[in-house]
């Protein structure tokens, strides 16, 4: 037997992309038994039907992750520190260049570039990440906070 044809086809993502706000506010009823959260996005609505979709399709998350994310969701309402040996975020410090850091924010897509001698976005040089965060909202941010890179 074709191994494709025993793959199960999840609905498309184009027919969540259809539901307006009232179909989705329906459907999350239906489908979770219970209200939607207050101020929920129909965009985040549509993407959680989509990745329900995909679950019921192909299967969750494997034990081995679903493990380790309850270790950290433990780890931090004991507000302890990771383990010896557990995976951590790299710090700026570690990375290397030629390394590609990527930001959305406020709708635009921004493209970072690890240099030797510091970070490089739209053709400017500039000496940390802070600056760069800084730039990108207007306002003082930690810079590898902001790109994701530290723990919060």
């Amino acid at each position: 037997m074709n191994i494709a044809a025993r793959i199960p086809t999840p609905p498309c993502a184009a027919s969540f992309g259809a539901l307006d706000r009232e179909a989705c506010l329906k459907r999350w009823r239906k489908q979770f038994d219970h209200q939607p959260p207050r101020y929920v996005s129909v965009e985040f609505m549509r993407k959680v039907f989509a990745y329900e979709a995909q679950v019921a399709a192909f299967g969750g998350h494997s034990k081995a992750v679903r493990n380790v994310l309850k270790a950290c969701l433990k780890d931090g309402e004991q507000g302890g520190k990771p383990k010896a040996g557990a995976t951590a975020v790299p710090s700026p410090a570690t990375l290397r260049p030629g390394t590609h850091l990527v930001r959305e924010w406020n709708g635009r897509v921004y493209q970072v570039e690890v240099t030797a001698d510091g970070f490089q976005m739209d053709g400017k040089q500039f000496g940390s990440l802070s600056a760069i965060a800084r730039k990108i909202t207007g306002t003082a941010w930690s810079g590898p906070r902001f790109f994701g890179l530290a723990r919060i």
